[in-house]
């Protein structure tokens, strides 16, 4: 590992999802000089600058200033940050090394890497992966876009053990390597608000394999035609999974999670786990006791009778259309109550608005510029309320709802004007759904 001792580390974007404190938290511990600088103000950042409380760091929040960068040894990136930052711009003119914690963890662990990216399903996938591998392997981690800093992991992964990463199209912007097996879930229209549109998108998935050599592998969602002529372009072993082509030496019936999505998610986690030689009587055991992930379709509780999901995690229509169609699938003879909306990313949102109309029996609306997009396509739809909070969602849900119903919280959409994230949205589903009576 490099020597940190009194390097100057400037943290770029300290973020409310944990990447920032683990980078924080790792370069104190390696006794480097750490200034954290964030847009945020110290009032929204409060969480996470509590968890790096005792620690020897400096902060230029509510800002960013260019004498920061000019002193600066290393700057460690959010995610987030766009690389055309013109603060980044001149950090590259004056020769400064610009690392995120996912590019940094890559060129200094030496671990085996299993790196999962898609737009939808690469939490539960990865997570999947991570809960087979340990039934195998000794010393199994997970890190990336799933909360965790990879940073946070070098002080106890060794060369060889096993690292299976969440890699969002942001992280993989900045990557100049590969991992050993890569996974594409899906690729659908997302960030557009971010990308100058979708072939950008999809340019930034290709980094999880542009560095791969030819005993590297590539696990491709066949079922998707963007992800399936990656192969092409691939130097490594390409490995499909497939709906239409089950496993046949793997009894899949004691999967708990619902949905075609997940049947995906199942599928791509199993091919990772055949690539490794894990039997398959570990890999049946695996699926059977694996309970997926928080804040992803995730059953909360039940109150009189009516069912609260929260599936926070749907910042896309797509999402959200899924969430409708397992819901719809899992429970047949209820009433379907949704709440959905909030902040547009430059997504298409007739196909949710139609499904709405069709299947929907209530919806309750967020506020929110991909809110007001779905109530333009919802037309004459009439069963609608607004709702300024998520408390006042939840209850105005529970006072339409009759026993037997259930109650989705799938936004379809981005949290920011009324949450931190899209997890804490979540966090205030859960919270208020268990405070009802």
């Amino acid at each position: 590992m490099d020597n940190f001792t009194g390097k100057k580390v400037l943290i770029m974007g300290l973020g409310l999802n944990g990447g920032g404190v683990g980078a924080a938290k790792f370069f104190c511990s390696q006794k480097a000089e750490v200034l954290v600088t964030d847009l945020k103000t110290e009032d929204q950042l409060k969480e996470s600058i509590k968890q790096l409380k005792g620690l020897k760091i400096k902060f230029a929040l509510g800002k960013h200033e260019e004498k920061d960068f000019l002193w600066a040894d290393l700057i460690i990136k959010n995610p987030d940050v766009p690389s055309s930052s013109p603060y980044l711009e001149i950090a590259r003119k004056n020769k400064k090394e610009i690392e995120t914690d996912a590019s940094l963890f890559f060129k200094l662990s030496g671990a085996f890497i299993i790196g999962v990216t898609g737009t939808k399903g690469k939490s539960t996938t990865a997570s999947l992966i991570y809960h087979i591998l340990k039934q195998q392997f000794k010393n199994v981690f997970l890190a990336g876009n799933i909360g965790i800093s990879p940073l946070e992991l070098l002080g106890e992964i060794k060369k060889g053990d096993y690292a299976v990463l969440e890699l969002s199209s942001f992280e993989l912007d900045d990557l100049r390597q590969s991992p050993q097996i890569a996974v594409i879930t899906n690729i659908m229209p997302d960030h557009l608000n971010r990308y100058e549109g979708m072939a950008e998108y999809v340019e930034s998935k290709k980094a999880i394999f542009k560095y791969q050599t030819k005993n590297d592998f590539i696990v491709l969602n066949k079922d998707d035609s963007i992800v399936r002529q990656m192969a092409g372009e691939a130097k490594s072993k390409s490995v499909y999974f497939s709906d239409e082509e089950l496993p046949n030496s793997i009894n899949l019936d004691g999967f708990k999670l619902s949905g075609a999505h997940n049947l995906q998610n199942l599928l791509a986690a199993v091919k990772v786990a055949e690539i490794l030689k894990i039997p398959a009587e570990i890999i049946e055991k695996s699926l059977k006791d694996f309970k997926g992930v928080p804040n992803r379709q995730e059953f909360v509780r039940e109150a009189q009778g009516v069912k609260f999901f929260n599936d926070t995690t749907a910042t896309m229509p797509e999402a959200a259309i899924a969430a409708i169609n397992t819901f719809l699938d899992k429970f047949p003879d209820s009433r379907l109550i949704l709440i959905c909306g909030g902040m547009d990313k430059g997504l298409k949102y007739t196909e949710l608005a139609n499904l709405i109309k069709e299947r929907v029996d209530e919806v309750i609306m967020l506020p929110g510029t991909a809110s007001d997009k779905i109530r333009h396509y919802l037309g004459n739809y009439t069963r609608i309320q607004e709702a300024p909070s998520m408390p006042m969602a939840v209850k105005k849900a529970k006072k339409m709802a009759k026993k037997g119903d259930v109650v989705i919280l799938s936004p379809g959409a981005t949290s920011f004007n009324l949450f931190k994230n899209e997890f804490d949205r979540g966090r205030q589903f859960v919270a208020a759904v268990k405070n009802l009576k």
